[in-house]
């Protein structure tokens, strides 16, 4: 039997300095091909769940980490970054802080070009990513002169070419307007059927019409959304 893409067991967390654990017990298991959303209120640890997925929790941030977050049975804390960005991809919600090459399209070949791809293979998922977010004509533009919704659109095609099984939406629609919503909307459902595994944090409850299922991350714990943050 295949392992779930996403498995955690008992988690507890809390940041350098605090007594206080931010994730207090979380278990989840997330299934191939399903979009799960997260919601609830700031400072509930919706972001810090997410590093703890996508390995910069226990890597980048330390802290007091208890519990296994295991990625296809594998623990992240066995796995360096690496080989995680191969199985993890994370769009955070403000695109500045994942835009530093000099062009478009240097930023989306940054991470094939890191994965040692052959330059053809290179090029065709520049060619690929650019063209799914519709940006084609902005590829050879420097990112920082971009709106905040063009950034995020770039961001999103830089995490595509890297074709992982895993893919991680961290309030990434809050700086895109409502063209560049449905883009990525779209975008979503389309690697859903593609059998990719998604996790949507969001705060912006029209955008959870594509989820399979919506988690409330209250009080440190995960639990069924019912219509409500408290």
């Amino acid at each position: 039997m295949m392992d779930h893409p996403i498995t955690i067991k008992n988690l507890f967390y809390s940041y350098p300095g605090k007594k206080e654990d931010i994730l207090k017990g979380i278990d989840l298991t997330v299934s191939q091909g399903e979009i799960l959303a997260i919601v609830g209120l700031s400072g509930n640890g919706k972001s810090t769940l997410c590093y703890c997925i996508c390995g910069v929790i226990p890597h980048v941030f330390k802290g007091k980490l208890q519990g296994q977050v295991l990625l296809f049975g594998q623990p992240v804390k066995d796995m360096d970054l690496g080989h995680i960005a191969s199985k993890v991809g994370v769009v955070f919600q403000d695109p500045d802080t994942q835009l530093f090459s000099p062009t478009v399209e240097d930023e989306i070949a940054f991470g094939p070009e890191n994965l040692c791809l052959e330059r053809d293979e290179i090029g065709r998922r520049i060619s690929d990513a650019i063209e799914t977010v519709g940006m084609e004509e902005y590829l050879y533009e420097n990112p920082n002169r971009l709106s905040g919704g063009q950034k995020q659109l770039i961001v999103l095609a830089s995490v595509l070419s890297l074709k992982s099984d895993i893919l991680i939406f961290d309030e990434a629609m809050a700086q895109v307007d409502v063209e560049g919503k449905r883009i990525i909307k779209d975008k979503i459902s389309t690697l859903k059927k593609e059998g990719k595994t998604i996790i949507m944090v969001e705060h912006d409850f029209s955008n959870l019409d594509i989820a399979d299922r919506i988690l409330l991350l209250k009080d440190g714990k995960l639990e069924e959304y019912k219509g409500r943050l408290i």
